[in-house]
């Protein structure tokens, strides 16, 4: 399901351009985003306005955030809120459904889990000492709240996201936060992951697919760019442009160091 179909830039006034991020050339171009499949990848050198899309956009959508502050109240993302409150979208079918995911908000949400652990497991340790002397009913009573809320991490997250590799509690993450008929933004989700694990990722992507699930994803991977029937949109000097697999220069870049890396290396 193609839930989210237009992504509209506003006309950027000659004030505005002068400001951060209306001087960026993408938004200052100002051409519709048109999707049309249920995968959207952008490509682009760094500076290009990949990221700074997918945070605006994830600000237009009220999107979740993975484990970390609203986006209206996330302080990472307030240069970025007047363009995203300025973003027009036209939707097929809307939905409440999904989350906006950086690589370092990954990170960042696996320590508040293993901190959160941490604070459960003292706090009831003080109630235990605390109600010591009474009845083992008012003593299951009193530390159950906190019984409750580890079980829960338990349940969701097994014995923690940080005794996983990284690239295992992401894809862990990932598979326990996804559900159906949602539009999921995902900002170099590569990062915490093997060439095995991004094939993971893809397989994944590709299953939820199937759920009725949008994707919109900014990538450096040519593992992920190669997502099958995805649109590869690529952010060159301010334009995006609609290419192919084959005809992007990361994945040309990639091959020909991969066939001949002593080509390159003898350059270093």
């Amino acid at each position: 399901m193609l839930h989210l179909r237009t992504i509209r830039f506003p006309n950027v006034t000659s004030r505005q351009a002068e400001t951060f991020p209306f001087n960026i050339p993408l938004v200052r171009t100002g051409a519709d985003i048109n999707l049309t499949q249920a995968v959207t990848i952008l490509v682009g050198e760094n500076g290009a306005g990949k990221s700074t899309l997918i945070e605006a956009l994830a600000i237009a959508l009220q999107a979740r955030t993975i484990g970390s502050n609203n986006v209206e109240r996330d302080p990472t993302l307030q240069a970025i809120l007047p363009l995203g409150r300025a973003l027009r979208l036209v939707w097929n079918r809307r939905t409440k459904e999904g989350f906006f995911l950086r690589a370092e908000d990954f990170f960042g949400f696996v320590k508040r889990i293993q901190q959160t652990r941490a604070d459960l497991r003292r706090e009831m340790n003080e109630v235990k000492e605390e109600m010591k002397g009474h009845s083992a009913l008012a003593q299951a009573l009193a530390v159950s709240p906190f019984a409750n809320e580890l079980s829960a991490l338990q349940r969701r997250y097994g014995e923690g996201l940080d005794t996983m590799s990284h690239g295992e509690s992401f894809l862990h993450l990932f598979q326990e936060r996804i559900v159906p008929q949602g539009l999921y933004l995902l900002d170099e989700p590569e990062t915490p992951l093997s060439p095995l694990r991004q094939l993971a990722l893809l397989s994944q992507i590709k299953e939820m697919v199937a759920q009725d699930c949008q994707f919109i994803i900014a990538t450096h991977s040519p593992i992920l760019m190669a997502y099958p029937e995805a649109t590869i949109y690529e952010i060159v000097g301010g334009e995006l442009n609609a290419v192919a697999y084959e005809d992007l220069e990361h994945v040309r870049l990639t091959r020909d160091f991969l066939n001949n890396p002593q080509q390159f290396l003898r350059h270093l």
